[in-house]
């Protein structure tokens, strides 16, 4: 009688002890809100699927709710979602009315699971596309790219609300198959993790994983986040690798096969496993290899045993016993005698009513084992029966696969065709993309009566670029694009000419470098359609036209582009192209200095995007109306459409949109702006992508700056050290804070470096960017200082070199408000604001004082920005004090006090430090206040040291003697301290230490 080996599974965990050490206090954090993931990452068989099950029956007996999907080795473009579908198909049918509540009002979850029998709203995201369709909506089809968006949110959604009731574990499996939309959906997901009771677990082949493999950027991308740990499982080492044996073999295996069996498996549990199910009771017999082994173990079963392993082997996947009946040509009890047998002998297991491999090592080694001829026949037989039944969800995709592994092109490139379709329809477009481009692979190989209706080279070409676009891959829509115009023969009609020049000038504008190719891409593509008639494509045209001529500084070009891309729009009834015009137009307006006609446009071009079923362009409208109002610094009026705008994208389903996040960044800054800082943390909680963190971060860091946290914002500005390049106003958030942290702490030097550093960064961008301007003032408050003390100390060579720095910024300060170009065409109050301060910093370079510019500056600074006037009166009261007259003394106390006041409602420590030290050497009295003893220290341990004993007395070379440093080193330390105390003796130092308790005494 044939022994049955026992299942590695049905023993207890071996080893192991670590890994799930480390996973058990991953569930533990999720079920005390702190939601995060683990990569579980090993060689095939290495026993992740193991360790996945382990966890998941652990997280189960806690009361958690276990939700598993598996990815499958679908090359030609895969299942978009398939896991996710997976994993959340029990809720559909758990007959839990919370639950079915949950998913009910998530629309986009019909995408994902067809058995809600949901009713998706009619909106243009969820209207199919025909195939012609793709020729003449335009932008309009980008809308559907929302789809995708809400469908992320809603699955994002749903976990959230179910993570509420009871903790939620993630389990996916085989990562390395997964499809684009599937690596997408994870993506959104881990970089969401906040404070769910989440734990999110997905396990991948480390050696699949190759260089160029798509999971791998995204694998680089998660690892940075702060909620993810990788878990590395590794082989067995010796002693593991024993134990594993001595609790799996039923027989007593002598000590020299035992040694033979762990070295041949390499410490591989799934192969010691193989290899000691077929060994024999005496261990003789040993195969040679994990193929032999695998296939050793099925050459033992029957017949028909046999024949249906391989039948399944080719479904790469899943099969039910309808299909197994119906394909394997065994009667009814045949068919269950031999599926019983693979199921007892540990080759299929059965999962929610579908058989597949244990492993899929296994699948692999009986898939490679076929005869040609056998597989093609056998995959045929799977396209025969998907041809009669395609409506099954990923049907088209499992046709397109099957046929092209039976060389049945024609019908591969019309599923691949019709997989697009279905992958767009789902919101997937790197799976759209991957089936048309095995469509195109294709085409020359069908022959033209063959080929499917309506549909030639051009249009898969067309589609492709389209597809690239929207999965983030714009080189390769260039490229296709390219293609497209590139076939364009003379029975392809004007229009259709047009619209593919269009489409090929679209993409070539996303990426730098390609501008002029751009240009004259729109202007072949309105040399076609100039002298027709009105018409959906002509709209689109001239709509595209006016933004390429706006980008390319022709303003009169752009206007005239636009307003004819409306009158065309209205006439054949595009609203898309419409709304899409009239946001440039507003952006023109605005250009121009026609504040109330730019925002008119924004309003109308809202109403024209809601009537259309545009959202993005409807939320795009909002935020440039906030933006308008952010421009002419109308900061309460600009505070409540930045918070519209993030309503209107967290009503929509677009909370993780460039511009619904956008929205919520601006709304915060504005808050540091007009002195409403928060006292929550503005940052997104752990688990968000890196650079949507520093997008948040860089609005964040000015408020913990100002209020003195040093340390902290210098961490958050390292943090956006990694991300500069992703975003401007990180850059500019980076370096501005970057030099005001090295400023309050007294470091003059480093700071001038930052600012330098911080320009050049910003040059990147583009030359003369407003944005350097604050850069260029901060950086002349440290050279100015810098300056100062070389003057106290006598070095002409030090002062010579820090004015020279000081005077270059300055260039470079009046260059960008020379060539720079403000969005509404002139320089707003905020511009103008660091424009005066410019000025008032400049005489300080030389050591002179401009109180009249610092007057112009203070108010200057009265749009709104509560803050910096206050940092401006501080400096209006030094230069006030310094002319010696009794009158502007009295003026410097009466701008302290003001500035004191903000400092003190604002929490604004080291300013506030700042004004108590000037108003105490200018012998102003503040309300209740005394020198504060917590102030921001500016001093080294080493000039504290000094400053200590010239306190005491001490000769700068009795100082000398006493810390064992050189006579010339001490007063290079005393300058240093003057110049950070702002003191001109030696006694005058030591006395502002004191009082500001920097020293005792």
């Amino acid at each position: 009688m044939q022994t049955v080996p026992r299942l590695g599974s049905g023993i207890p965990l071996v080893a192991r002890t670590s890994e799930m050490r480390r996973l058990r206090a991953a569930l533990a954090r999720a079920e005390r809100n702190e939601a995060g993931a683990v990569l579980l990452s090993g060689d095939a068989g290495v026993g992740k699927t193991r360790v996945l099950t382990e966890l998941g029956e652990h997280a189960a007996s806690r009361g958690a709710l276990v939700l598993t999907g598996r990815c499958l080795d679908v090359r030609e473009g895969g299942l978009p979602y398939l896991p996710f579908a997976e994993a959340l198909t029990p809720l559909a049918t758990s007959g839990d009315s919370a639950v079915a509540d949950a998913l009910r009002v998530r629309h986009a979850l019909g995408r994902l699971l067809p058995q809600l029998g949901t009713v998706l709203p009619p909106s243009a995201e969820y209207t199919p596309v025909s195939a012609s369709d793709h020729e003449t909506m335009g932008p309009v089809r980008a809308e559907r790219d929302l789809g995708q968006l809400q469908l992320f949110d809603a699955v994002l959604g749903l976990l959230t609300e179910l993570s509420e009731r009871t903790p939620v574990v993630l389990l996916l499996e085989d990562l390395h198959w997964a499809d684009g939309s599937t690596r997408n959906l994870l993506s959104f997901l881990l970089s969401r993790l906040r404070a769910q009771r989440l734990l999110v677990v997905a396990s991948y082949r480390e050696e699949d994983v190759h260089r160029r493999h798509p999971l791998r950027p995204l694998l680089s991308e998660l690892v940075r986040l702060a909620s993810v740990e990788r878990i590395d499982l590794t082989p067995f080492s010796e002693a593991d690798a024993r134990q594993f044996v001595a609790a799996l073999a039923e027989s007593t295996l002598s000590p020299e096969v035992i040694t033979e069996l762990i070295e041949r498996s390499q410490g591989n549990p799934f192969f010691l496993e193989e290899l000691i199910a077929s060994c024999g009771d005496d261990g003789s017999d040993l195969p040679t290899g994990l193929a032999e082994v695998l296939l050793s173990r099925v050459e033992r079963l029957s017949a028909e045993t046999r024949r249906v392993l391989r039948l399944i082997s080719v479904a790469n996947g899943g099969v039910s016993h309808a299909v197994l009946n119906d394909l394997s040509g065994l009667d009814e009890l045949a068919l269950d005698e031999a599926l019983r047998e693979a199921v007892q002998h540990h080759v299929l297991v059965v999962d929610k009513k579908f058989y597949l491999f244990r492993h899929a090592l296994l699948r692999e080694a009986v898939y490679g084992d076929l005869l040609p001829g056998e597989r093609t026949r056998t995959h045929a037989q799977y396209a025969d029966r998907l041809r009669r039944r395609p409506e099954t969800r990923g049907g088209y995709a499992l046709l397109a696969y099957h046929s092209l592994e039976s060389n049945d092109l024609p019908t591969a490139l019309a599923a691949s065709k019709r997989a697009a379709t279905e992958a767009e329809g789902l919101g997937a477009p790197a799976s759209a993309l991957k089936h048309t481009e095995q469509a195109l692979a294709i085409w020359d190989a069908v022959p033209e009566k063959d080929r499917p209706e309506g549909v030639d080279e051009i249009k898969l070409l067309s589609e492709a670029s389209y597809f690239a676009g929207t999965s983030g891959e714009p080189e390769r829509a260039i490229a296709y694009a390219r293609s497209a115009v590139e076939a364009i023969h003379d029975g392809v009609s004007v229009e259709r000419a047009a619209t593919l020049w269009r489409r090929l000038a679209q993409v070539l504008g996303v990426l730098d470098g390609t501008w002029d190719e751009s240009v004259e891409a729109i202007g072949k593509a309105w040399e076609l359609v100039e002298r027709a008639e009105a018409s959906r494509t002509r709209a689109w045209v001239l709509s595209t036209r006016a933004i390429i001529q706006r980008g390319d500084n022709d303003i009169a070009g752009a206007l005239w582009s636009a307003q004819s891309a409306v009158a065309d729009a209205r006439a054949v009834g595009a609203d898309g192209a419409e709304a899409d015009a009239l946001v440039t137009l507003g952006a023109l307006a605005e250009t121009e200095g026609h504040i109330e006609e730019a925002r008119d446009r924004l309003r109308q071009a809202q109403l024209k995007a809601e009537k259309a079923g545009a959202l993005n362009v409807g939320l795009r409208a909002r935020y440039f109306l906030a933006s308008s109002y952010e421009e002419q610094s109308e900061i309460a009026e600009a505070l409540a459409a930045y918070r519209e705008s993030a309503d209107y994208a967290k009503e929509n389903g677009l909370t993780w949109s460039s511009f619904g996040l956008e929205a919520r960044a601006r709304h915060l800054y504005l808050r540091y702006v007009s002195g409403d800082w928060p006292t929550e943390d503005g940052r997104p909680r752990r688990g968000v992508s890196s650079a949507v963190a520093a997008r948040m971060t860089a609005s964040w860091v000015y408020i913990v700056a100002a209020r003195g946290r040093l340390a902290e914002a210098e961490k958050m500005v390292e943090s956006l050290g990694g991300e500069w390049r992703t975003d401007i106003l990180i850059a500019i958030a980076g370096g501005a804070v970057g030099i005001d942290l090295a400023y309050w702490r007294g470091e003059h030097a480093e700071a001038l470096r930052r600012a330098e550093d911080a320009i050049q960064r910003l040059e990147q961008f583009d030359p003369w960017l407003l944005g350097g301007l604050r850069m260029v003032v901060l950086g002349m408050r440290s050279a100015s200082a810098l300056a100062a003390a070389a003057r106290v100390r006598g070095d002409t060579v030090a002062e010579a070199e820090a004015v020279a720095r000081g005077e270059a910024l300055l260039a470079h300060g009046r260059a960008c408000l020379e060539h720079g170009k403000p969005r509404s065409g002139t320089l707003g109050p905020e511009g103008r604001a660091w424009r005066a301060r410019l000025e008032a910093e400049a005489p300080e370079l030389h050591g002179r004082f401009d109180p009249a510019a610092w007057a112009e500056t203070v108010a200057a600074f009265g749009y709104g920005a509560v803050y910096e006037q206050a940092v401006s009166r501080q400096r209006y009261a030094a230069a006030l004090l310094s002319t010696g007259e009794a009158a502007d003394a009295e003026r410097a106390a009466a701008e302290l006090l003001k500035a004191y006041e903000v400092a003190e409602r604002l929490g604004a420590k080291p300013l506030g430090d700042s004004i108590r030290d000037l108003a105490h050497r200018a012998r102003v009295e503040l309300p209740g206040q005394a020198p504060p003893r917590d102030v921001v220290d500016p001093l080294t341990d080493r000039e504290r040291a000094v400053l200590e004993r010239v306190a005491l007395g001490r000769t700068n070379r009795q100082v000398g003697e006493e810390l064992y440093i050189s006579e010339k080193t001490v007063s290079v330390h005393l300058s240093r301290v003057m110049a950070k105390l702002g003191a001109s003796r030696r006694a005058e130092a030591v006395a502002i230490a004191k009082d500001r308790g920097l020293l005792a005494g």
